[in-house]
């Protein structure tokens, strides 16, 4: 079983609070969790073998924001049969595409 979720958390309403800071926090409490992620521009990809780690981390990274409102989107894809993990996702796409799923470089 894989479970494969985007998740994004971030500080609400507060013009005091250094976003980019509380982010780093969000993305620092991931480390407590056994799951594998990588961080993009808005979002950060979780991948785990159990949708309990998931919740977990999701839940931990919303609370590590030092703010007096968050927002956080917490996308799941929870594969209950087999394992399919993030880069053979990307990689089944790109054999269609015949090159890598990205562009602009």
């Amino acid at each position: 079983m894989t479970v494969t979720a985007m998740l994004s958390v971030a500080p609400l309403d507060d013009p005091d609070v250094d976003f980019e800071a509380e982010i780093a926090k969000a993305i620092d409490a991931l480390e407590d969790f056994d799951v594998k992620y990588e961080t993009h521009p808005m979002e950060t990809t979780i991948e785990a073998d159990d949708l309990s780690a998931v919740f977990a981390a999701a839940q931990a990274a919303t609370e590590a924001l030092d703010a007096t409102r968050t927002l956080t989107n917490l996308k799941i894809d929870h594969f209950r049969e087999q394992s399919l993990d993030v880069e053979e996702k990307v990689d089944m796409v790109e054999t269609h595409l015949g090159r890598e799923a990205r562009g602009g470089d």
